[in-house]
């Protein structure tokens, strides 16, 4: 794993939402994350993980199209925060 944005964000996935057993390198960077059967995300997880990164990088995600598409994947969350986060 060379992106040392998408490792933070994994380990952050996996603190936030206390995903036992579940390694950074287990969560694919295009694998989405909501609905994906290995990791079991729900909306309720969603608003959890919106919430760590707001704290965590500075960033407000505004609607739950803008969260949505910020969502869709290690990969698209990590060009989202490089988009907006002044910290990143």
């Amino acid at each position: 794993m060379s992106d040392p944005l998408k490792l933070r964000l994994k380990t952050l996935i996996i603190a936030t939402l206390q995903l036992e057993g579940i390694q950074p390198g287990d969560i694919p960077d295009d694998e989405p994350l909501i609905g994906s059967p290995r990791l079991g995300l729900d909306s309720i997880d969603a608003l959890e993980l919106v919430l760590a990164l707001e704290k965590e990088f500075g960033v407000k995600i505004g609607s739950s199209e803008e969260s949505r598409q910020a969502l869709g994947s290690v990969n698209t969350l990590a060009a989202y925060l490089r988009a907006h986060s002044p910290s990143v």
